[in-house]
């Protein structure tokens, strides 16, 4: 009996036949996809519960496939495989909504841990909605709400806010965003600057709708998200 539905994007057909065949044996139901065409078509289709990536494929970039399922509201973690190690590569995977980032080539251990590591991360999220004041964040949908009208965010912004609201009230460090947001262990000041431009595009789309900065900066530290009642 298989465990959970997986989505293979992967031209390398010797690559993709090994993984499909591997992941199969750990009771993952698999279907490989080996352009970006396809792999759209399966996930439009199907309910996969995860979706492993490569960057390069014959008709689209990984990162376009990615946009375009975000651009449809298709909502499944996405495991980027590539062969670019480069912290720039890096930033702009997870920044396109990647939800994790494997480097060519890697283990299948190593796999099988990132692949558990995110669905367990998705099967804890116990609270659908989060809100402060009169804004909603809904973290099924990923839809954001202010006075019942639609905020538009980014995924990594939703993902900043919604951080920020888990810990309302409190400090939350660089480190704990790389570390929930980026994915990424320990403190990467690479990721400082990339860090500060996401807040202050969140904070400047918070305050249009809601007339008040409601983020907080602390020094040296981190930020803080803070009631909007005065």
């Amino acid at each position: 009996m298989f465990l959970k539905k997986i989505l293979l994007i992967e031209d390398d057909l010797s690559l993709g036949l090994q993984l499909e065949r591997g992941l199969r044996q750990e009771g993952y139901a698999t279907s490989l996809a080996r352009t970006a065409q396809e792999g759209l078509s399966q996930a439009r289709s199907e309910a996969y519960a995860l979706i492993i990536l490569d960057w390069m494929l014959p008709d689209a970039s990984g990162i376009e496939l990615l946009r375009t399922l975000q651009g449809e509201a298709i909502q499944i973690p996405v495991l980027f495989l590539t062969a670019r190690d480069a912290i720039e590569d890096r930033v702009l995977g997870l920044d396109s909504g990647a939800d994790d980032y494997l480097v060519k080539p890697f283990s299948f251990s190593e796999l099988l841990a990132r692949l558990r590591t995110l669905l367990r991360r998705r099967q804890q999220v116990t609270a659908k909605r989060l809100h402060i004041d009169q804004l909603t964040i809904d973290l099924v949908t990923r839809n954001v709400l202010y006075s019942g009208q639609p905020v538009d965010l980014t995924p990594r912004e939703f993902d900043l806010l919604a951080v920020l609201i888990n810990h309302r009230g409190e400090i939350v460090s660089r480190e704990m965003l790389v570390k929930d947001v980026w994915r990424q262990a320990g403190r990467l000041t690479s990721l400082d600057n990339v860090i500060d431009v996401h807040i202050a595009h969140l904070r400047k789309k918070l305050q249009i709708v809601m007339r008040r900065d409601i983020i907080e900066t602390v020094r040296g530290v981190g930020y803080r998200l803070t009631s909007a009642e005065k």
